[in-house]
């Protein structure tokens, strides 16, 4: 009975300083930010601590080799008139990739000094809202709202060099007034060959597939749905089982009612989070690498949150406002926001 009692002892003890590690508090936070002209910038891609790339509302492609010290940027204008608003890039090795909003969308590459005009779709309700790459380099998506009645969705297979649209006969059907938000380039989560995309409006759902772009599943959640700026503006895995959505209203930032929920089964089933509690919208969710998916930042216009315990409950390490975030490790990330890019520091 002794030993049985030792034992019981000691491996509560184990137990409890793994959750206590788990479960440490950040101490200080430490934001960096860099002024970029007059521009909203949602869309970045984050390399390392030195190197960031972003793109911006007013058609600029630039990046940092050495942590913020300098930056450089290249202007992108579409026959010399039209000035692109880009909300989403992707980088794939050496190779940005940026993709307009609105009609016409224009997805460049960009490599070596040389941008080029790879895909340009012209339709009076054409408006893509995300882009990325997926593990292998290769293949790569982008989604936007719909111009009949299913998403748009673009893929390449040839590493990014050319892109063609999917039919509404290869994928879901979408209610009227279901689309997409361009909010922070993070309404799309890829892990191996699988792909999660949100969407929000009427409907706020998740489609899912696990072939990279060749099926797809659509699952219903709980998060608040029903008019134009509801539902899910990001989502993000920290493996192929747990997940996390947030969102809300955007024009309700304060409005904390079923804006966040989890799911443990790769996105079938999800369940709301700290309803009706703070925080309220937000435009972008990341977990924080090597947490085993208790830590998480979500940031917004209303500031940045954080919870240490999967999202169950959430604390507000900073009011400025940013709109996306990127994790370069466990302790740092890149930020984009309204006329500026931050550098995120926990410690």
């Amino acid at each position: 009975m002794t030993r049985i009692l030792t034992l019981f002892l000691i491996v509560s003890t184990i137990v409890s300083c793994e959750r206590n590690k788990t479960s440490k508090k950040i101490e200080t936070v430490n934001i960096i930010e860099f002024k970029k002209d007059s521009c909203s910038i949602r869309a970045i891609h984050s390399v390392s601590n030195d190197t960031l790339y972003y793109a911006d509302s007013e058609g600029n492609i630039g990046h940092t080799f050495d942590n913020g010290k300098s930056w450089f940027k290249t202007s992108i204008k579409y026959k010399d008139t039209l000035v692109p608003h880009f909300r989403s890039i992707a980088v794939n090795n050496d190779t940005v990739f940026t993709l307009s909003v609105a009609n016409p969308a224009l997805l460049y590459k960009s490599f070596d000094g040389k941008t080029t005009l790879v895909y340009k779709e012209e339709h009076a309700k054409v408006f893509y809202d995300s882009m990325h790459f997926l593990e292998d380099g290769k293949h790569a998506i982008a989604v936007g709202d719909p111009t009949d009645n299913c998403p748009s969705i673009i893929i390449s297979s040839d590493y990014g060099n050319t892109w063609c649209k999917l039919s509404c006969d290869e994928l879901p059907e979408f209610e009227e007034g279901e689309a997409f938000f361009a909010a922070s380039n993070t309404n799309i989560k890829t892990l191996g060959n699988t792909i999660w995309i949100v969407s929000g409006g009427k409907k706020a759902r998740v489609l899912k597939s696990e072939d990279m772009g060749k099926t797809w599943e659509v699952f219903n959640t709980p998060i608040v749905q029903g008019n134009g700026p509801q539902g899910i503006y990001s989502v993000d895995f920290y493996d192929e089982n747990n997940g996390i959505v947030f969102g809300g209203s955007y024009s309700n930032p304060d409005d904390n009612c079923a804006n966040k929920a989890i799911t443990k089964d790769g996105g079938k089933t999800w369940k709301l989070i700290a309803d009706n509690q703070e925080p309220g919208y937000k435009s972008c969710v990341k977990y924080i690498p090597n947490s085993n998916g208790e830590k998480i930042i979500a940031v917004g216009k209303t500031g940045i949150s954080y919870s240490k315990n999967g999202g169950e409950n959430w604390s507000t390490i900073s009011e400025d406002s940013f709109y996306t975030i990127q994790f370069i490790n466990e302790s740092s990330a890149w930020l984009g926001g309204p006329e500026k890019l931050g550098k995120l520091i926990l410690n």
